[in-house]
């Protein structure tokens, strides 16, 4: 029997697929981080199943535990608390151990706050970068945002809402041009998505929020896009236009910043 990796909602409890439901119904275990949690989703769509705790304090004994059943045929159902186990999550190695003794592993997609956050962030584009929960620590975020500085496409984190105050500074301070969106309790009664600068949000976001976070920070410009704008601004100048209004026509055509252009313009000059 297959090891079957399910997801299962991030919020709203409705947001399930039927196969999930199905398999959770139909396996000899499954196995959660928290049985009270999933009990209570479990009793939401009307399923009667035998839990077994799996956590990362655990982990690793369950493993050693749990591959066997498997080799012997139980059919076994994985969950986190929300989305899909593996990802930020445990089950990593509960998978690679099933693959390596020749088990199959099925996976049930549905729910995740990386993919969520990112669609209404409005800042999706062809590519992105998930980083997890953001560093502790002003060192750890600041080496973070040196490496973000030109990449170029979206990045998905997530954040504790305490500690979201001191994060949207630290980044104000080092990408003060950069668009973020803090997208909070997702899916569920007062979810919110809130778009702007890191500092615009910070004004927002000043007290640590309530519920979960999920961050998405915009895209950098690339070198050669930027070097080609500030040129672009020197030689409207040079013709006579005014240079904010220069900066400000250059970053309408190439989406960007017009404080940014304006003032590098100023330091090439």
């Amino acid at each position: 029997m297959p090891l079957a990796v399910c997801a299962t909602p991030i919020g709203n409890l409705e947001d399930v697929t039927l196969r999930v439901l199905q398999e959770l119904a139909e396996a000899d275990i499954v196995l959660c981080e928290d049985t009270r949690h999933t009990r209570g989703l479990l009793e939401r769509h009307g399923i009667r199943a035998r839990l077994l705790s799996y956590h990362r304090h655990n982990e690793a004994s369950r493993v050693s535990e749990l591959v066997p059943r498997l080799e012997a045929g139980e059919r076994i159902a994985l969950v986190s608390d929300a989305g899909l186990p593996g990802i930020n999550d445990p089950g990593a190695r509960l998978i690679a151990a099933a693959l390596e003794a020749g088990a199959a592993v099925t996976v049930l997609p549905g729910p995740s706050a990386v993919e969520t956050a990112l669609v209404a962030s409005g800042l999706a584009g062809l590519r992105y970068l998930f980083v997890g929960y953001l560093p502790r620590g002003e060192k750890g975020l600041a080496a973070l945002w040196a490496e973000l500085e030109r990449f170029p496409d979206p990045v998905v984190a997530f954040e504790s809402p305490q500690r979201l105050p001191a994060t949207l500074r630290s980044l104000a301070a080092a990408l003060p041009d950069r668009q973020v969106a803090v997208c909070r309790e997702l899916t569920k009664r007062f979810e919110e998505v809130a778009r702007g600068t890191a500092a615009e949000l910070l004004e927002r976001f000043s007290d640590a929020p309530k519920g979960e976070v999920t961050l998405v920070i915009g895209g950098g410009v690339a070198k050669v896009e930027e070097t080609a704008a500030l040129e672009a601004v020197r030689e409207l100048v040079g013709a006579g236009v005014p240079r904010r209004q220069a900066a400000d026509v250059v970053s309408r055509l190439l989406s960007l910043s017009r404080n940014t252009l304006y003032r590098e313009s100023l330091q090439s000059d």
